[in-house]
């Protein structure tokens, strides 16, 4: 990948010094895996800072009983906070990153990666990608702590239109809950004439009532 090509997908990079952006491009390691392939792993080091080249990563945090749930999504142009955390404190991972579908990516070594933090105008760019994914991190935390499951069941629905090409289990990991207890909420909610359940897809038949469902406080 040449610097310009690099500069398009992450503008940040085409404002540092030329010859830092040339030792950078010339040190990336690029790696392209399949989907469902595990990026990262709790516990494992990180061996560096990912530029997402193509694709996306699902980062999601697991449970001892294997229930998932869903942090964020890192797409082409985006960066991870959770590897810049890692790298900053020198810890390992906390949490999974799995290809959404095929994904290019390019790594950056540790030591390049702590250089590029003299720069001021990339730290700014860290501590920039730090609050924007705290900010959605703390409403996911809101989310789960204080909605019930069918309200936010109801908001997931609504936001996929009219038709919802999905499994109950999908939905149950993106909820950060397990199958029984979403297809046991679809059920009512096909029950009151909300939805028509089939085979792993869901029409919607009554967005006013879901908007009712998922508002209720």
């Amino acid at each position: 990948m040449t610097a310009a090509e690099l500069g398009t997908l992450y503008p940040v990079l085409g404002m540092l010094p030329a010859a830092l952006l040339g030792r950078i491009v010339e040190a990336l390691q690029t790696l392209s895996v399949p989907a469902g392939t595990v990026v990262f792993d709790e516990h494992q080091p990180c061996r560096g800072f990912p530029f997402v080249l193509a694709g996306a990563i699902r980062v999601a945090k697991r449970s001892g009983s294997g229930r998932e749930l869903p942090l964020y999504r890192v797409l082409a142009g985006e960066s991870c906070i959770l590897s810049s955390s890692c790298l900053l404190g020198h810890a390992d991972y906390n949490a999974r990153g799995v290809a959404e579908g095929p994904t290019t990516l390019a790594l950056l070594p540790r030591p390049l990666f702590e250089e590029m933090l003299a720069e001021p105008v990339f730290r700014n760019f860290i501590f920039a990608l730090f609050s924007e994914r705290m900010a959605e991190l703390m409403q996911l935390v809101e989310e789960v702590a204080f909605r019930k499951l069918d309200q936010r069941l109801a908001a997931l629905l609504l936001g996929k239109g009219r038709l919802v090409h999905a499994t109950h289990q999908q939905l149950a990991d993106e909820l950060g809950s397990v199958r029984e207890m979403v297809s046991r909420l679809l059920k009512g909610f096909a029950e009151q004439g909300l939805v028509k359940l089939g085979r792993e897809q869901i029409e919607v038949l009554d967005a006013a009532g879901l908007r009712k469902v998922a508002s209720v406080t």
